[in-house]
This record gives C-alpha cells, structure tokens and sequence, in this order.
C-alpha cells in the first residue's frame, strides 16, 4: 500500500516533474560518457536502467539516480588498460575495457547490495553537519564548472572560450531560461518552471533558427552517431571474457570497491539532502540495495552504471516531483527519446539545459555558511571549507573521508579534554578520586596527571560512576594507575567499573580482584578491543 501511494499521491507533478529530469539527463549522461570514455549511448542506457531501478525499489521516493561524473573519473583507468590490453590480445571485441566495465560494474552491485544487507547504510547519520555542508557546497561548485565547457568550442586541449556574436546569444538564452525558472513560479505552479523554460527556449531557438548548440550537435561533436539505438541487450560475451583479466584482477577489484564507495556516499548523501528539502526520511540500507541492483543490471545489460545525482534530484523536487513516480516516468521518458524521440530531443539548445542547472547550483550552495561564518567554532570553519575544496579538486570520496576523519579528530580532542576528577577525603582518611569524563586513547594522558602516587595517602578509591572507559587505551591507563598504587604497597580500590572493563584488568592482573569492588550499581557499555574472548 505505501508502494502504491507513491504512485498516485500527486501524479500531475511526477509526470511533469519526471519529463523535466529526462530532458536534464541526456547531455549529463552523454558528458559523462565521454569522460569515462565509452559510447555515449552507454551513458544513456546507464542512466536509463539506474533510474528506473532506484525509483522503483530505492529508499528515497523521488530521488533520481544515473550515469555521474564522481563514478566515471573512478573508470577511466579500467577503460584505457582494457582497451591496451584488447589491442595487445588482438581480441575480437574493439573495446575490450567496456566489457572490463560491465564486469566490474557486477562486482559494484555486489558489494553495495551486500553493504544494504548488513545494514551500514545508518553510517551515513553520523556524517557531521559541517562535512555535509562542504559535501553540497563542493557539488555545486563541480556542476558550475562542468556547465562552463558549454562556453567553449573546439575539442580535447584546443577549446578555446567562445566570443562574438555566439557567446552572446548563449548568454541570453541562459539568462532567459535562469528568469522563467526564477520568475514563473511566483504566477503559478501548475506547471515546471524547468520544463517550460526549456520548451520556451527551444521554441525561440528552433522557429527563430538560431546556430546554436543543440543535444544533437553535442553528441556528434563527441564523436558520436546521435540518440537513434535500442533496447538494451544482455551481454553473454562478457561471461566469455573472464580469462583476458589474468594479470589484472588488482585493477578490477580496485575499481569495483571504489566504485562502490563513492557511488554510496554521493547516493546516501544526496538522500540525506533530499530528506532535508522535504522534510521526510529515506532508507539509507535500501538505497544501498537499489543501488547495487541497478549496477548489477547495467553490467547485464550494456550499461555504464552509476549513482544518485544530486542536480536532477533537485530538480526534480523543485518541480514537485515527490513520489517514485517521477524517477520512473524519467527513465521511461529517457527510453523513448533513444528508441523514438532523438529527432525532436536533439533540437534543444544545450543553452537551455545550461541554464537549468545554474539555477540547481543557485539552489544546491548551501548560502548560509556565508552566514555563520563567525558563529560556528574554527574547527568546523576548517572541516565545512576542506571538504568544499577536496571535492571540487579530488572527489566526493575522497573529501567525505577527509572530512570525517578530521571531525572525528576534532570531537576526540574535545573530548579528551572533558576528563576530571573531583578529589575529597573519608573520614578514615582514604582518598577518593571521582572522575568524570569519558576515558579513551585522547584522554589517557590527561587522565594520568590526575594521580600522584607518592604524595597521596596509604588508602585511594578511584569511581568510574560518572565516567566510562570505552577502550583499551583506556582500561591500560587505568591498570598503569593501579600498578602505581600497588608497587608503592598503598591499598586501591576502583568502583562502578562495567563488566568488561573489570574483565580486561582481572586477566591482566589477577591481583586486581581485590582491587575491584562489584555492586549491583556498575554500569554496562561495551568496550571498544578485540581481547575480549568467549572465556572472558
């Protein structure tokens, strides 16, 4: 039933929302063909088959996945080295690296589906705030610059930027479709901005017959035969090819587990955005599962695989697109354009489409960081601004993990300096060290300047009742401190200590079976170690 509602809550806007998206996918799709060096009719199928799997089992509703830059730079490698190698075998398949594709990309299916049975999909909540604002920043500032190669002519190292007469109509059908999109929504919202912005500006393009650059003339300038093919066809000759990858299976398995990695952090980064602009939650383990399962079907079926996009995303939501309807009508809309509207897909001026995604960079910058420039701690300043860098000058892999990691440096610096110990004396003279704070690798140093040993009395109690020793570092710290106390022949007594915790000392040190006190107040966590064992 949930299935079915997202079907017909608002048919209207998917539809139209949808037909929009497929329109925005075609020269995206070819692009990135191109960058990974394939046919763009792989590109096509890529994002066809992509699509219409994560609209209809992935677990954002709405969210629109297909061929993406972020995945075809991972593929250049693979593409070129199989190629050479096809060359050297003198194979009889002319592209032997796409078929080295459509292997690995079985291999990508496998592991994101996997990576969405053991539920790690929940990862992706503990991404910091500031990590996904440099993520979406850094998006935006990629889709601008690769929307500027639409301003120069020429091909491979001759481009040149364009002037004169033609640079100017560009502008204008640029800014004309930048102002439908910006100005139509505050008349009505019946219809698309985007959709109609297109059709206005292909309407003034191809009745006013302007020598403009249209999809067609992109395609062909890539060196491809235009949008005219087929249904996709399964690939059996891949299943024969197995033995041409001796020598080269490092490079396979490479490229299919950073395929994977970053097809999954840019899908489930791009759900946590969408989940944001409507104000609903996805399943981040099930979009792992489509997406894998769209992977592994490209590879079947001739396909260049690929990932969430964040750009028709948006789109697509901007222009009402809500249920699983819009991602399927835009991948069955992009099939009919290949199989039957090229003629008519290939007019639209590439100005329109341009100016499309201006506005979905307008829309994706996160502005308020401008903003909060000054009110969020420099630690986060750094973090948010790295991340933006990293991807616009790696990729989204590389700077989620940088930034990640440098937030989880930060919050264990924070942390290790959140330990303390409140000291007060018994009546009968025994010490008592009340420590509070967590006590971990980062904070053992500081933990340890808490004691002396020598000066402190015969008698010591140190309790944990408000503090939690969450790893080994920490429970060897805390036998280090005992052992003081002990050598110097001083009686200790450590309280409110969990179970494992007491478990790791008593089989370091037997003898701390009389240093440690057990009630029925000790606190139960677990220990962050690989040396607790079943007899422990």
């Amino acid at each position: 039933m949930k299935l079915f509602n997202n079907f017909i809550g608002n048919p209207k806007n998917d539809i139209l929302s949808g037909i929009t998206v497929a329109l925005a996918l075609v020269p995206e799709a070819v692009a990135f063909a191109f960058v990974a060096g394939v046919d763009p009719m792989v590109g096509l199928y890529g994002a066809f088959m992509m699509g219409l799997i994560t609209a209809l089992f992935g677990g954002r509703p709405g969210m629109i996945s297909g061929a993406t830059g972020a995945t075809a730079i991972v593929m250049v490698l693979l593409i070129k080295t199989g190629n050479e190698v096809g060359l050297a075998m003198d194979t009889p398949y002319e592209n032997l690296g796409l078929q080295w594709l459509f292997i690995t990309l079985l291999l990508v299916g496998v592991i994101q589906m996997a990576a969405g049975f053991l539920r790690l999909g929940k990862f992706v909540r503990l991404i910091p705030h500031p990590v996904m604002m440099g993520f979406v920043n850094g998006l935006a500032i990629v889709i601008f610059l690769a929307q500027l190669d639409f301003f120069k002519t020429g091909s491979g190292d001759a481009k040149e930027w364009m002037t004169g007469a033609s640079l100017y109509i560009l502008l204008a059908l640029v800014g004309l479709t930048m102002a439908i999109m910006y100005f139509l929504p505050k008349v009505t919202k019946a219809l698309p901005a985007a959709l109609v912005a297109i059709a206005v500006v292909a309407g003034i393009t191809i009745f006013g017959n302007l020598d403009v650059a249209t999809v067609g003339s992109f395609i062909r300038d890539g060196g491809g035969d235009g949008m005219q093919g087929s249904l996709p066809e399964f690939q059996f000759q891949i299943f024969t090819l197995i033995d041409t990858l001796q020598g080269n299976w490092s490079l396979i398995l490479g490229t299919a587990v950073t395929l994977a990695a970053v097809g999954l952090i840019e899908s489930l980064m791009t759900l946590n955005l969408v989940d944001d602009l409507t104000e609903t939650r996805g399943s981040g383990n099930r979009e792992c599962v489509a997406q894998g399962a769209g992977n592994l079907v490209n590879g079947l079926f001739g396909g260049m695989g690929g990932c969430a996009m964040i750009g028709q995303s948006i789109i697509n939501v901007n222009s009402g697109g809500r249920g699983r309807l819009s991602g399927v009508v835009a991948a069955i809309a992009l099939l009919i354009f290949i199989l039957f509207g090229a003629p008519v897909i290939e007019q639209i001026p590439i100005a329109a489409l341009v100016g499309v995604m201006f506005m979905v960079v307008i829309g994706t910058f996160a502005w308020s960081s401008f903003r909060i420039i000054n009110k969020i701690p420099l630690a986060d300043l750094i973090v948010l601004i790295a991340v933006s860098a990293i991807t616009v000058w790696q990729d989204l892999a590389i700077a989620v993990v940088t930034g990640v990691i440098m937030s989880a440096l930060v919050f264990a610096w924070n942390s290790a300096k959140r330990i303390r110990a409140r000291k007060s004396l018994k009546p009968d003279g025994t010490k008592v060290y009340e420590i509070w704070g967590p006590l971990f690798f980062g904070s053992v140093t500081a933990f340890n300047s808490k004691f002396d040993p020598k000066n402190d009395p015969d008698k010591i109690e140190i309790d944990f009742m408000e503090s939690r020793v969450q790893d080994h570092s920490g429970v060897e710290a805390l036998r280090s401190v005992g052992n003081k106390y002990l050598d110097l022949g001083k009686q200790i007594k450590l309280t409110h200590l969990s179970p494992e915790c007491q478990a790791l000392l008593i089989k370091r040190n037997p003898e701390f079976e009389t240093v440690i006190e057990t009630s029925i107040e000790d606190p139960r966590y677990h220990i962050a170690t690989d040396l607790l064992d079943a007899e422990v």
